[in-house]
């Protein structure tokens, strides 16, 4: 006969997939902020870079639009600052959620040790 799984065990398995899922999702968006970011450096570097008095076009839709240069570089730096706040805070979300796994798999672990050993020293018979 097979041995149900105690609640305890399946809430925290449950639990710990969930956190799983989370971290997979956080790791994944920083990954993306942080492309996001060294797009917007390579743009910002490329505009500055340029002289001041070269074209600047933005993409806008399908069609290329002359935009000012330096209204450019504010929004691109603006754009810049808001991606880093994001990153940090992406940042703090991994490590806590990172905590969170750890702790949990420690007492998934130890949980999963004493209901090995309460089975032991249940089956003497």
């Amino acid at each position: 006969m097979a041995q149900r799984v105690p609640p305890e065990l399946e809430n925290k398995l449950a639990r710990l997939q969930a956190l799983q899922a989370q971290y997979t999702r956080i790791v994944q968006e920083r990954a993306a902020v942080e492309a996001e970011i060294a797009e917007v450096r390579r743009v910002l570097k490329v505009v500055e870079e340029a002289g001041e008095d070269a074209p600047v076009y933005r993409l806008e839709g399908t069609v290329f639009v002359r935009v000012d240069r330096a209204k450019l570089i504010e929004e691109m730096k603006d754009r810049l600052e808001i991606l880093e706040l994001r990153l940090q805070k992406l940042k703090k979300q991994e490590e806590e959620l990172k905590k969170q796994l750890d702790k949990l798999a420690e007492e998934l672990k130890s949980l999963q040790t004493k209901l090995s050993l309460g089975k032991q020293g249940g089956a003497g018979g």
